[in-house]
């Protein structure tokens, strides 16, 4: 019993490291096409194996710490903010609908969407103007394709993946 503890607990922190450094890849190589603010979300493919890998409280630690990690090392206080709406927004979306057992590509498409709706709000407040919602359809599409993306490659790693539990 003990032994399984110690593996999930590596786990849990092997997944933020690599949450983490998927993190700080992607700011290096951002995607550039013209639209601001997107971005692939490869840090998301921890959050989505984890959501079926480990417990609800485990991975939103991961997704949590993460962004904070990230905002704190490579960030500032509007993108941590950012990142935070959409990360809870994004979670808590995923989290609801595969228990209604949606399919992980479904799961990672309302997580990329959820994200972006919960960026345009608190852009909408912190900027005080609602103007920035008509941005929210070109969001909208773009999590749409890297959820799919996402969710491809995360759908291959949780068939892949055996977790004990502990």
């Amino acid at each position: 019993m003990k032994n399984n503890k110690s593996k999930r607990a590596a786990l849990f922190g092997l997944m933020i490291a690599l949450a983490f450094t998927l993190s700080y890849l992607e700011s290096l190589l951002p995607l550039s096409i013209g639209i601001p603010g997107v971005k692939l979300g490869l840090a998301n493919l921890v959050v989505v194996v984890a959501l079926y890998k480990l417990t609800p409280y485990e991975a939103f630690a991961i997704a949590i710490i993460r962004i904070v990690l990230a905002g704190l090392t490579f960030g500032n206080a509007y993108s941590m903010i950012y990142s935070l709406c959409g990360g809870l927004l994004s979670f808590f979306a995923m989290l609801l609908i595969m228990k209604a057992e949606l399919s992980v590509i479904g799961v990672s498409i309302l997580g990329g969407t959820a994200h972006n709706i919960g960026q345009i709000v608190a852009a909408a407040v912190l900027m005080g103007t609602d103007k920035i919602v008509y941005y929210l359809p070109v969001l909208l599409i773009a999590g749409l394709v890297t959820g799919f993306l996402i969710g491809g490659v995360s759908k291959v790693l949780i068939e892949r993946i055996k977790v004990t539990d502990g």
